[in-house]
C-alpha cells in the first residue's frame, strides 16, 4: 500500500487510545436501545444499570442467551461474555438487526478477536474499559463504526493469515481507505485524514464491500486484518 504525500494529509487522527474509541456525537442520534446479553447475571446488571444512567441510551431489555436476546427488538447488542462462546453468540446477533458489541476478558479477546468480527460484531473491548468508553462505543456502533480495544489492534495487526490482494484488485486509495476503518476510524475521520468528502470515502468503501464480496463493515476490518492492509504502529 503506498503512502499518500503528507502534504496532502492532516496529522492522523488516532493516538493510542483514539484507536480504540472513534468519535460519536450523541447530539445527532434519537435515543438508542440495546439488549444486554450473557450468562453472567451479575455481569449483565451492572453494564445494564450503567446504561440506564446514560441520556440518550435505553435498555431494551436483558437476556441469558444469544438466543432470548435475538427476540428483543434492539438497535445494539451488548455482549458479555467469555470465548468460546463469545464467537458462537456474536454469529447468531448479527445474523438480526442490531450491532454486535463484544465486552470479553482481557487476556482473551486478542485471542478471538479474528473470529468475532467475522462472526459479524461491530466492536470488542475489554470488560475492565472505563464506563465512560463503553457508553461512546455503544453509542459508536449504533453509528455504523466499528470499535476496537487498541489490544485488539495490536494482536490482530502482528498475525495476518494471508498475504494482500494483488495489484489491481483493489485501487491505492481503496487499500487506504479500508486500513483506516480497520483501524477503527469513522468515515468523518478518514475523510479528514485522506482530505476527501465523507461521500467520497463511502463511495470507496462500497466498491471495496462490492469488489471483496463484503457485506457488512466488520467483514471489512476482518477482510483487512487477515490481509496484513493494517501495518503495526511504530
Amino acid at each position: 500500500m503506498t503512502a499518500a504525500s503528507p502534504s496532502r494529509r492532516r496529522a492522523a487522527p488516532w493516538g493510542r487510545e483514539r484507536a480504540a474509541i472513534p468519535c460519536c456525537s450523541p447530539a445527532h442520534r434519537e435515543t438508542i436501545t440495546v439488549v444486554v446479553a450473557g450468562d453472567q447475571e451479575l455481569g449483565r446488571a451492572r453494564v445494564a444499570a450503567l446504561i440506564r444512567g446514560a441520556r440518550g441510551l435505553e435498555v431494551a431489555g436483558e437476556a441469558a442467551t444469544a438466543e432470548e436476546a435475538a427476540g428483543i427488538r434492539a438497535e445494539v447488542a451488548l455482549l458479555y461474555a467469555r470465548a468460546p462462546g463469545a464467537v458462537a453468540a456474536t454469529r447468531v446477533l448479527a445474523g438480526g438487526e442490531p450491532k454486535v458489541l463484544v465486552l470479553g476478558e482481557r487476556e482473551e479477546i486478542g485471542g478471538y478477536a479474528r473470529a468475532v468480527l467475522r462472526a459479524g460484531a461491530a466492536g470488542l473491548l475489554p470488560r475492565d474499559t472505563p464506563p465512560a468508553r463503553v457508553l461512546s462505543a455503544i453509542r459508536a456502533v449504533a453509528a455504523g463504526d466499528v470499535v476496537l480495544a487498541q489490544a485488539v489492534v495490536e494482536a490482530l495487526t502482528e498475525s495476518p493469515l494471508g498475504e494482500a490482494p494483488g495489484p489491481g484488485v483493489l485501487t491505492r486509495r481503496e487499500a487506504e481507505v479500508i486500513a483506516l476503518v480497520a483501524r477503527a476510524l469513522s468515515n468523518e475521520d478518514i475523510a479528514a485524514y485522506l482530505w476527501i468528502s465523507e461521500a467520497t470515502v463511502k463511495t470507496h468503501l462500497n466498491r471495496v464491500m462490492a469488489k471483496l464480496g463484503l457485506s457488512s463493515r466488520a467483514h471489512v476490518v476482518a477482510y483487512a486484518y487477515d490481509r496484513g492492509l493494517v501495518r503495526p504502529s511504530p
